[in-house]
């Protein structure tokens, strides 16, 4: 039971659960979103507790707005609860005895995101229910522009571009496809315009999305986890030259910088083969970042890269699509020795109505981190607050043929030398 009780009204929610560690992460997370949103956590076995308890887990249903019930199959359990919560409005059970009922029009909705078991859509889930029976979320604003004055925007401004979309195969059918998406799915979204990716598809959302915003979305880069970087590199004090050669990282001795081995977002990390390539420019102070990763074929895009203030923080920028996308990564930790690093990132495509976060682990050959570097990446990962099984394993396997190189006259590392360690090229 969550010790911080509020008399806040409108905005309480009450969680039945069994796991209740995870539980309590999400409840952690939904104050990301809005301080004011109060989650109270139960046990299922709170049943077997003192009177004191079973009280006031019995109060706790009386205010409660909502009752989340997750995974209570146990017959003293579900039948307690069935008894003591006829006086909640709004009731939704996942992965639940069948004696449970839900009492909630956007059941189906919810439970859609609920069965993709990830952490982000879970905690999506949460944040429907709370923006449907309890409060407005803001994050949630943006979830379809509908109306005569998004139509009226894109015949007015964008009508060749939306022929020349109806027109062609490729545009169309990704059309198709991201209308059968959930809004903020972003696994279905990202899947759609990366497998039919075409010239009139980023003409098309250019000038619907980017020039004239006809959906009137507003996305903006999440605040929250603040991830701090690593202080220091080979006992040295991170300085932003430091932080730019530690992303180059093995570029030079192998033809990429790093192989992603596995990441937190799942609308990205779920694609096979992901290279990572960081260089300087030729300009003055330029610093670039190209992503390699296999969606049908393998796809690439090249991102401005600006140091943030603190050295080891940096904005990325780039047009994908026609969309333009701002994310502010963070180099959380990376081995003396180069053999993995971890990057957190938040990001968001304002027009396109989408926010995220995630996590990217890294080595040069797309290898898990030897066992005697757990703690420390398991400490790296608490500091991005992500549990080591949040992570999505990237499949590393079958990627010859990925379109690497970097522009002519491109530099590489400016401070750290990386030293010739023996790894597959593959």
């Amino acid at each position: 039971m969550s010790p911080e009780m509020r008399a806040n009204t409108g905005r309480r929610m009450v969680v039945a659960a069994v796991d209740m560690k995870e539980a309590e992460k999400k409840r952690e997370r939904l104050k990301w979103v809005d301080e004011e949103f109060e989650m109270i956590v139960f046990s299922d076995n709170f049943v077997k507790s003192n009177d004191e308890t079973v009280n006031h887990v019995r109060n706790e249903l009386d205010r409660a707005d909502i009752l989340v019930v997750v995974a209570v199959r146990k017959d003293g359990s579900v039948n307690w609860i069935q008894a003591n919560s006829p006086n909640v409005s709004n009731i939704i059970c996942f992965d639940s005895s069948l004696a449970l009922r839900n009492k909630l029009e956007i059941a189906r909705t919810v439970s859609e995101s609920w069965e993709r078991h990830n952490s982000d859509d879970i905690r999506f889930c949460l944040l429907v229910i709370i923006n449907a029976y309890i409060t407005p979320v803001s994050t949630l604003k943006n979830l379809r522009a509908k109306g005569f004055s998004t139509l009226n925007c894109m015949v007015t401004n964008c009508g060749p571009q939306i022929l020349n979309c109806l027109l062609d195969p490729n545009c169309r059918k990704a059309l198709q496809c991201l209308n059968n998406c959930s809004p903020v799915h972003q696994v279905c979204n990202y899947r759609c315009i990366a497998s039919y990716e075409s010239k009139y598809l980023e003409e098309f959302s250019l000038c619907v999305l980017q020039k004239n915003n006809c959906l009137e979305l507003d996305a903006k880069i999440p605040e929250k986890p603040r991830v701090p970087p690593m202080a220091e590199f080979r006992g040295e004090k991170l300085s932003p030259e430091i932080a730019e050669d530690l992303f180059v990282g093995w570029l030079g001795t192998l033809d990429w910088s790093w192989r992603v081995v596995a990441g937190q977002n799942p609308a990205y990390d779920q694609f096979p083969c992901q290279y990572q390539l960081f260089y300087r420019g030729k300009a003055r102070g330029s610093f670039w970042y190209e992503p390699v990763f296999q969606v049908i074929t393998l796809e690439m895009s090249k991102y401005r890269v600006k140091r943030g203030k603190v050295p080891g923080t940096f904005h990325f920028s780039v047009l994908d699509n026609g969309v333009v996308s701002n994310e502010f990564w963070t180099i959380v930790d990376v081995s003396d020795y180069l053999s993995w690093g971890l990057f957190h990132y938040h990001g968001a495509a304002r027009v396109a109505g989408q926010s995220y976060t995630g996590a990217v682990l890294v080595s040069p050959d797309g290898q898990y981190p030897a066992e005697k570097e757990k703690e420390r990446l398991v400490s790296a990962l608490d500091r991005c607050d992500i549990k080591e099984w949040e992570l999505f394993n990237v499949d590393n396997c079958s990627c010859e043929d990925a379109p690497l190189g970097i522009p002519e006259g491109s530099s590489l590392h400016s401070k750290i030398q990386v030293h010739g360690q023996t790894h597959s090229s593959v």
